[in-house]
């Protein structure tokens, strides 16, 4: 604590969220606990629909399933904090808490990004080269790659919040943003955020980029062998199986580039808007995007749901 006084006169910020007007409040509460409720529920019985039909034990739902837990988790670092500002008046967040959350937000949400670059490879190597799929894709370069997606954004994430903790809010602690995201707070810095700044450019941009170059290297390839295939049934089962796994790619780094590629000065109202894609929306959408576009997986839900009636 001591050290935190030493680099901050700011001992706690306050969060205004998505809306100021109290007339908002309510039914923006309701809102994001129904969402909320909505993607713990779907996220778990993902998992809980992998782990009890054998059918499912394979590479793909292997990781899918870590990606539910992880948006669960994603979801809970943001969400309730979120619900109780709504109905509070006391919007406040301790500057430790703050580094806290920044530090597992970022930390789960890039755990997501090299889920779905490894979720990319399964598909690759499903469509691109499946004779050798059972050999490349076994049970122990599966585990290593969940280890590698799940610890190397942790270091990451670290970097960020110790070069955070090295500046000095003297003058406003409001921070316009529903979450402590690291642009707004550097916004509010009064001492020198180049450094920040330029590790956010250059350390940020590779670390975002390599599973998102990752992930377009193996959908090119995909797409190449799959309109070399002849009968039209098997590139409809090819795209099918991929299509899902792509919009959510697309709904989750499309917000992100346009949220952290832009200049600091330029962040606006609109960004916290773009923020929800990422942070809320996309751990929702997962369940359905990816049971509702797969037999395996609704067949899965079937007989989940029909063991518990049962």
């Amino acid at each position: 604590m001591e050290r935190l006084n030493q680099t901050s006169s700011v001992s706690e910020f306050i969060l205004l969220g998505l809306s100021s007007r109290p007339e908002d409040q309510k039914p923006l509460f309701t809102l994001f606990l129904i969402m909320y409720l909505v993607t713990v529920t779907g996220n778990l019985l993902i998992i809980l629909a992998v782990r009890s039909d054998p059918q499912l034990h394979t590479p793909m739902y292997f990781f899918l399933s870590f990606l539910s837990f992880i948006d669960i988790c994603f979801s809970t670092t943001i969400v309730p904090r979120m619900l109780v500002n709504f109905l509070s008046e006391n919007k406040t967040m301790s500057y430790a808490g703050c580094l806290a959350q920044m530090y597992f937000i970022y930390a789960l949400g890039n755990t997501d990004s090299y889920l779905l670059a490894a979720m990319a490879y399964d598909r690759y190597v499903a469509i691109c080269d499946p004779l050798h799929y059972i050999t490349i894709m076994s049970r122990r370069p599966c585990v290593l790659l969940v280890a590698f997606s799940c610890s190397l954004p942790h270091f990451h994430s670290l970097l960020h919040i110790l070069l955070l903790n090295q500046l000095t809010f003297c003058n406003s602690n409001v921070v316009h943003h529903f979450f402590c995201d690291i642009n707004p707070l550097l916004k509010l810095s009064c001492s020198s955020i180049f450094v920040n700044d330029l590790t956010i450019k250059t350390e940020g941009l590779v670390f975002g980029a390599t599973p998102f170059l990752c992930i377009v290297f193996s959908y090119v390839r995909i797409l190449i062998a799959v309109l070399r295939i002849p009968s039209a049934a098997g590139k409809r089962k090819a795209f099918s199986t991929c299509g899902s796994h792509f919009a959510v790619v697309i709904l989750f780094y499309g917000s992100i580039f346009y949220v952290y590629l832009q200049p600091l000065s330029s962040y606006t109202v609109q960004d916290r808007v773009a923020t929800l894609v990422y942070t809320v929306l996309t751990s929702m959408l997962n369940p359905f995007i990816y049971s509702l576009r797969n037999k395996d997986m609704k067949r899965g839900l079937g007989k989940l749901l029909g063991r518990r009636k049962s």
